[in-house]
């Protein structure tokens, strides 16, 4: 597979805090870092990266009635992508989830669909037609980026082997891709890899 001008990589919340060591760490989510970096060095048109980016007091947290572990508090080392990870051709960066009141696993809309990240607007300025997802976790936020972006008309990839899931089989993830009308690929298809 040739990348081009109209294609884009989108890194999903490879942070320390879904690391090994981190307070919400996917299982076996440092093997991803390599196959992120290769792919970080095609010619895509934009590279974009995204974090969570809570406040302390965010929804999602136990103390507010949420169910995930505190994680990814903005300005904490929890919160910083992994110093693993190459950032020499990341040329964006979206921060999610900064709104107490609600959470975003969608690196494009909060989880009430109502606040965009922005991201869609810079796909549009870079004339992006294609985007290939990965990162942490697919079965969260990888899942939920990829479905928002088929939705919004993107030809959209998943790369598997450059994705851990967090707790849902990966086999029932690809169903719920696949249905979605999302491609499932490995870094495999790209040429010069």
């Amino acid at each position: 597979m040739q990348i081009g001008m109209h294609d884009s990589l989108i890194i999903i919340d490879v942070q320390n805090d879904f690391l090994p060591g981190g307070s919400l760490a996917v299982h076996d989510s440092q093997r991803i870092i390599p196959f992120i970096n290769r792919l970080t060095r095609l010619p895509f048109q934009t590279v974009v990266a995204t974090q969570d980016w809570h406040p302390d007091d965010h929804c999602s947290f136990p103390e507010q009635g949420g169910h995930w572990p505190v994680h990814c508090v903005k300005g904490t080392i929890g919160a910083e992508l992994s110093p693993l990870l190459n950032l020499d051709n990341i040329n964006v960066i979206i921060k999610k989830g900064v709104k107490r009141e609600v959470d975003s696993y969608s690196a494009f809309f909060d989880n009430d669909g109502m606040n965009p990240t922005g991201l869609k607007g810079i796909l549009t300025e870079q004339n992006i037609n294609r985007v290939f997802i990965c990162g942490l976790a697919y079965d969260v936020c990888v899942f939920y980026t990829a479905k928002h972006a088929a939705r919004l008309g993107y030809d959209s990839y998943v790369i598997i082997n450059a994705s851990a899931s967090a707790t849902t089989p990966i086999n029932k993830v690809n169903d719920n891709l696949l249905s979605e009308g999302i491609k499932i690929i490995s870094t495999e298809y790209f040429h010069d890899i």
